[in-house]
């Protein structure tokens, strides 16, 4: 099947088309008929399978049917900076060849500016929780005319506190409207309130929930805490290793290990919440076009990043929720090609490890690698020595290029939420 043939305008084909895209994934095929119909929906797929696409290009044509807007007709609520920026990016390329007018509403950057832009009129607003309801308490957003509303990453939004937010949100949209929800698992909270917000929803699933995506190979590397940053460096060092995203559990630990990372010889940078805004886009704008190779995030800044060509996902933390593990390693092996996620566990960690493979249904393989066993490690054959320091790296620590990535059209942590909402807002 063909865009064409999934019944979307020529205008959104051709968009599509220009991008270089013309048979949609799975999400696409199942899900763009549906909302076309005008039912509401709920949609559970892997990251990494197009489900932005499959709820903006239905957007769009519904909106292209109808007048110029004052108040926006149609809204994506989605729960990070990052996600919300690319979703109007998107929204921009695929409406290139429409007339409508979309905004892009999240914290982290001066209301005013987006005041006015609000106050001008638009067609679709994206927006994440916190913000938008800073705009609709100061009356400058109005959501009485929204026909269709977009919940995505619903998962995320219980994980990060907003689904008293969200509440506000869908109780100040008008009763009869359209309700698309899209995410990578569907936990019962999440399912409960959809259920009770939708009339008769379609239910798509694409692949088993918190399932890891098929082309992504996993190991598990046991290491003491104290060899982790030593361990990541040497990994780094191998050809192999391209662009590569790296998490850790907090905002701390990410600028230190970036610190120590940048050292090796990496073109490095790190995002998360305590970053501004302007150097959390910077720093996503130079990973996806390969001057920068490394990108260390926590997880509430790298939730929903749309990159393709990252080969390795390293887990230098493990989550302490379970699905955080599918989200992070979904961000490689996107658009049909195969990734890696490796992950360092040291011996305090392996009650999370123990709860990642219930989730996802099998045992991790796992693999000390020589010099770095942790101290209570079995007795292993003599190997080689474990490598030395940064300062000693083989080529005398220049700098290698890697794979350059670029961003593709179509496709709980322990805090308390308030903090967890600051930090996204």
């Amino acid at each position: 099947m063909t865009f064409a043939e999934l019944g979307l305008r020529p205008e959104l084909v051709r968009a599509v088309g220009g991008a270089g895209y013309t048979t949609p994934t799975p999400i696409q095929e199942r899900g763009i008929p549906v909302a076309l119909d005008g039912r509401d929906l709920i949609a559970c797929a892997q990251t990494g399978t197009g489900k932005t696409a499959a709820f903006l290009l239905p957007i769009l044509h519904r909106l292209a049917g109808g007048p110029p807007a004052r108040r926006p007709r149609a809204l994506v609520v989605t729960p990070t900076r990052e996600l919300a920026a690319q979703i109007g990016e998107m929204a921009e390329l695929y409406g290139a060849h429409l007339r409508l007018r979309s905004a892009v509403v999240f914290g982290g950057v001066g209301l005013e500016p987006q005041t006015r832009r609000l106050r001008r009129g638009l067609d679709l607003l994206v927006a994440t929780p916190g913000r938008l309801l800073d705009h609709l308490r100061q009356g400058h957003a109005h959501l009485d005319r929204v026909e269709a509303v977009v919940l995505d990453e619903a998962d995320r939004m219980l994980d990060m506190g907003f689904l008293p937010d969200v509440r506000r949100i869908l109780g100040a949209l008008p009763e009869k409207r359209q309700n698309l929800f899209f995410s990578a698992t569907m936990p019962d909270e999440i399912e409960d309130m959809i259920r009770r917000t939708t009339k008769d929803p379609a239910m798509l699933e694409v692949a088993r929930r918190a399932t890891p995506v098929g082309a992504v190979s996993q190991i598990v590397h046991p290491v003491a805490a104290t060899g982790k940053k030593d361990l990541v460096a040497w990994l780094l060092r191998k050809p192999e290793m391209g662009q590569t995203l790296v998490f850790t559990r907090t905002k701390a630990r990410a600028n230190q290990l970036a610190k120590r990372l940048d050292r090796s010889g990496r073109r490095v940078a790190a995002i998360h919440g305590n970053k501004s805004q302007s150097a959390r886009t910077r720093a996503l704008a130079g990973f996806r076009d390969g001057r920068i190779d490394t990108l260390v995030a926590t997880d509430i800044a790298a939730r929903g990043l749309d990159v393709d060509g990252i080969s390795h996902v390293v887990n230098f933390d493990l989550p302490t929720v379970p699905e955080d593990y599918v989200h992070r390693i979904g961000r490689t092996g996107r658009a049909g090609a195969s990734g890696h996620a490796i992950s360092l566990a040291a011996p305090e960690e392996r009650p999370q490890l123990a709860a990642i493979e219930r989730l996802v249904g099998r045992a991790i393989p796992k693999e000390i690698v020589p010099g770095f066993a942790p101290a209570d490690a079995p007795a292993a054959p003599a190997a080689a020595p474990r490598p030395r320091s940064h300062s000693s790296r083989p080529g005398g620590g220049h700098r290698r290029r890697s794979a350059t990535g670029s961003g593709r059209p179509a496709t709980r942590g322990s805090r308390p939420a308030a903090a967890r909402r600051r930090a996204s807002r």
